[in-house]
């Protein structure tokens, strides 16, 4: 039963924990900065246009040149690229050069780097970014890539998954 006085963080937290995700790695490139972030708030907005919704966490400051850069591309992790979603989620301590070096980028149109294996990329020009607790990109979608038919790595509980 829900209560109709205010949600408490912690247990708003505790709800969205239950929410199954893939697990993604939104990058950009541009005279602002090389950068990278493991997400799972990201999903479709429309077809026609094609548009994709990225949130990044508005605390951390250098996640501003993803809308200073103006482009993003969206790479859809497979279960083998699990220690990519743990060096672009920072828990490994890596830079953003160390991190980048684990793995073979490619560019597109937009010039963000685009992870050749992934399940899917989506290259994208920002059309919008609104602020609120996160920063939330819409990005037109202006190339797609997709990879092989591998099993998905999906975030749920606070831990990562795998179907199957």
């Amino acid at each position: 039963m829900l209560k109709k006085n205010a949600v408490e963080p912690r247990l708003y937290r505790e709800a969205m924990s239950r929410f199954a995700g893939a697990v993604h790695v939104v990058t950009t490139d541009g005279p602002y900065g090389r950068r990278g972030v493991t997400v799972i708030a990201a999903c479709s907005v429309s077809d026609d246009p094609p548009t994709i919704l990225v949130c990044l966490n508005r605390v951390k400051t250098d996640n501003d040149c993803f809308a200073q850069n103006g482009v993003f591309a969206l790479n859809t992790l497979a279960t083998e690229q699990r220690a990519l979603a743990d060096a672009f989620s920072g828990l490994t301590g890596l830079s953003q050069e160390e991190r980048f070096a684990l793995a073979r980028w490619e560019t597109e149109a937009s010039g963000a780097p685009v992870l050749p294996g992934a399940l899917a990329t989506f290259d994208c020009q920002l059309v919008e970014a609104k602020v609120a607790t996160h920063r939330v990109l819409f990005g037109k979608v202006t190339g797609v890539r997709i990879g092989d038919s591998l099993d998905p790595l999906i975030y749920h509980q606070r831990a990562y998954r795998i179907l199957g």
